[in-house]
């Protein structure tokens, strides 16, 4: 569904300065804010704990670099600032990200992890398991019934919100290069909470 399809309710205003800036010092404002889902009426959430950031069209790792100009894909990231951004990895795992550029910029940020904060045996029904739930960006997404159908989905009303949370510490936050791109991968724009369960091992 396209974003002109949806409601024109625009973003919330609790949005505004959480997703104020480029997308690196948003990708490190996100961590503690949560991710509430309520598809198919089942409440989920989770906190955020990891997030990676693209920037854009000079980003030779986004989806939406300038060589690739704008398409199918990656059409969502063109949209307005707190849109969600999902595309299918591998062809299997739904990944879902939080488009941060104005109207045409085309930034956004990657969740990739989650501490879960409610719902949890939605979750673990959805992923089959009860450990790992949100921890890589496929996981969480599926965890909190994230699919195709959500993209471009204004993150300020449900089915799937962002709300600020508390603040984490600079000095609980790491910061690496990008996990599982080939281009750039050593920008230091991946953002976690050190020593969470949910985060894998930096990479440097």
């Amino acid at each position: 569904m396209r974003r002109t399809d949806l409601p024109t309710t625009g973003t919330a205003s609790h949005l505004s300065d959480l997703l104020a800036g480029d997308a690196a010092r948003v990708a490190r404002r996100l961590l503690g804010s949560t991710l509430v889902s309520r598809v198919d009426g089942l409440e989920t959430r989770g906190v955020i704990v990891e997030t990676e950031a693209y920037l854009g069209l000079d980003d030779p790792a986004s989806h939406a670099h300038a060589s690739k100009g704008r398409t199918p894909r990656n059409d969502a990231m063109f949209s307005a600032r707190g849109t969600l951004y999902v595309y299918i990895s591998y062809g299997i795992h739904h990944c879902s990200n939080v488009v941060t550029g104005a109207e045409g910029d085309p930034a956004a940020v990657l969740v990739r992890a989650l501490e879960p904060a409610g719902g949890i045996e939605v979750m673990a029904g959805r992923r089959g398991r009860t450990t790992d739930l949100c921890s890589g960006p496929g996981r969480l997404s599926q965890a909190l019934g994230i699919t195709m159908r959500h993209n471009y989905h204004d993150l300020a009303v449900p089915p799937v919100q962002l709300l600020p949370g508390k603040a984490v510490a600079d000095r609980d936050v790491g910061t690496s290069g990008r996990i599982g791109v080939s281009r750039a991968a050593d920008w230091p724009l991946r953002f976690f909470v050190r020593g969470h369960s949910a985060v894998k091992p930096p990479r440097w």
